[in-house]
């Protein structure tokens, strides 16, 4: 393993946090895993860790029937701000929703405002977004995701990985 990792747990109270989610990676993830739903409650208050929250974003995607409106508030009224775009359905009937771009840009945007930026995804196309902001902006950078769906190389990149596979009972909701 790396040579720093006495440095990896090291987190304390005066730390400001943000927390970024991309909630399609969760959903996906955690459907197909344990045909189960995210608990996000206890991914906020897990990775917060009694740390000073700044701002935790939620990316989501909205269909066209607006069925996910209820699910939208829920998370609003746990605290996140919680972003919406349209899923976009193309001519051959094809479909595409993702944050990433949208996510990055954010925590780079919040980056100087905050100690700690915590991604909730196992996404590995967010690794070069984790080397930016721990080379670039000195931030720590932990992500918290379902280890068997998670890039090998993210785990690798961050500061701490939590695997809400360790938990399931209380990080998921059947």
């Amino acid at each position: 393993m790396k040579q720093d990792l006495q440095f990896k747990t090291i987190k304390h109270k005066d730390q400001r946090v943000g927390v970024f989610v991309d909630a399609q990676n969760m959903y996906h993830s955690a459907k197909n895993l344990y045909n189960a739903k995210v608990n996000y409650k206890e991914v906020l208050k897990t990775v917060v860790a009694d740390r000073v929250l700044i701002r935790a974003i939620i990316y989501v995607i909205k269909t066209e029937s607006g069925e996910e409106k209820t699910f939208f508030e829920a998370l609003s009224k746990l605290g996140f701000e919680v972003k919406e775009k349209d899923l976009q359905i193309f001519a051959g009937g094809a479909k595409k929703a993702d944050w990433d771009v949208g996510l990055a840009i954010d925590t780079i945007k919040l980056a100087d405002k905050l100690d700690v930026v915590v991604l909730v995804s196992g996404d590995g196309d967010y690794i070069p977004m984790v080397e930016y902001l721990k080379i670039n902006k000195g931030c720590r950078v932990e992500a918290i995701a379902f280890g068997k769906t998670t890039s090998a190389k993210l785990i690798e990149s961050v500061d701490d990985f939590i695997d809400l596979s360790e938990n399931k009972r209380k990080f998921l909701i059947k």
